[in-house]
């Protein structure tokens, strides 16, 4: 019954609770699944059936279930429908929810607290380790991190999530058999160990380019709160946010330098009202969130690093600030001369204090 729901295109959680409400019999017990597949057309219709929907549980392919079966079997693939105990109570209070979920590892860490982590698929070297530490201290602190398994932000905040000892949960927008992007499979199997791979679509759906911002819902649903590290103006995890903002959910998002484009939507989320954040202390604390401070820790300020620095060391950093910077401009900012700064510059980048970007710009972590 559960798979045949999963190739009924469209239905939503809250179409499936009423409906099944509706079919309540006179003791007050509700007649299950299996009654949808007995009604007529226009009785599905009337239950609040989406057409597709409706005329797949009228003729159900099943030779498609029947393979859907055995890969559920095969790969060992939780089903949740939106009828059951278990369906993410978070989720469940969202608009549009789907009415079933495939699942593939920890099926009972998606009623845990969550929070969503978003962000470019192309962000800066100090944008990729800033969602790595947030991700890293919130999941030792206890919160599930939940992203999409994009390039970017997304994978550093799973990546921090499990270098920190969590759960994450991997939202996708393809069905599970079909990981993408597809040099995220490594990935994707570390999640589903140490979390749960999500997903709306049956196997075998494939990226889509209009499944993505879909899923976007599931991802701000399941959270307490949704955190954008990087985002430009039009970014689409700014639809996230928008989301998370409609699903009553709080909205987080990280300051940068006013000369990095990748900051410019996180500016604006705090302009309409996102709270702005400059450690997992301030998202934990916001979410009144019951977790130990020596959970969530930050290097000794003054210490990039934790390594300690001379006068010239202290004097290049400053000059270097917060925003992208090429060997000349430090140079001139500093009056070190240019063989020193350089040399300067490789030991940093040794100690991972900063990164060299394309273009030549050097940026602190």
């Amino acid at each position: 019954m559960q798979l045949a729901l999963g190739r009924a295109p469209g239905l939503t959680a809250q179409q499936l609770r009423r409906a099944l409400a509706a079919l309540q019999d006179g003791r007050g017990k509700t007649s299950g699944l299996q009654a949808l597949f007995y009604q007529c057309r226009s009785s599905l219709t009337s239950l609040g059936f989406p057409p597709a929907a409706g005329a797949a549980l009228q003729s159900p392919d099943t030779a498609r279930i029947a393979a859907d079966r055995r890969w559920l079997e095969r790969e060992r693939i939780s089903l949740i429908d939106a009828a059951a105990a278990h369906y993410p109570p978070q989720l469940l209070q969202s608009t549009g929810a789907p009415a079933l979920l495939y699942v593939k590892g920890d099926a009972g860490c998606l009623a845990a607290p969550q929070l969503a982590m978003v962000g470019s698929r192309n962000p800066t070297l100090p944008g990729r380790r800033t969602a790595h530490a947030f991700a890293s201290q919130l999941a030792h602190a206890g919160l599930t991190v939940t992203s999409g398994l994009a390039f970017g932000i997304d994978a550093a905040s799973h990546e921090g999530a499990l270098d920190g000892g969590g759960a994450t949960i991997a939202v996708l927008g393809t069905g599970i058999d079909a990981i993408y992007p597809r040099a995220h499979q490594a990935l994707a199997a570390r999640i589903a160990a140490h979390g749960a791979l999500v997903s709306e679509y049956p196997p075998g759906s494939p990226p889509a380019k209009a499944n993505f911002p879909r899923r976007n819902r599931i991802i701000s649903g399941l959270s307490l709160g949704t955190l954008v590290v990087e985002a430009a103006r039009h970014s689409g995890s700014l639809i996230t946010a928008r989301l998370a903002g409609e699903q009553g959910r709080e909205v987080f998002a990280i300051p940068g330098s006013i000369d990095n484009p990748l900051a410019r939507g996180c500016h604006a989320l705090i302009r309409s009202g996102a709270k702005l954040v400059e450690s997992a202390d301030d998202i934990l604390s916001e979410l009144r969130f019951n977790y130990t401070k020596q959970n969530v820790t930050n290097p000794p300020e003054g210490s990039p690093g934790g390594i300690a620095l001379d006068k010239d060391y202290k004097i290049l950093l400053d000059a270097l600030g917060f925003a992208p910077a090429s060997l000349d401009m430090l140079v001139e900012r500093t009056g070190l001369p240019s063989q020193s700064v350089a040399s300067m510059l490789l030991f940093l980048e040794l100690e991972d204090v900063v990164g060299l970007q394309s273009g030549g710009r050097y940026v602190r972590l």
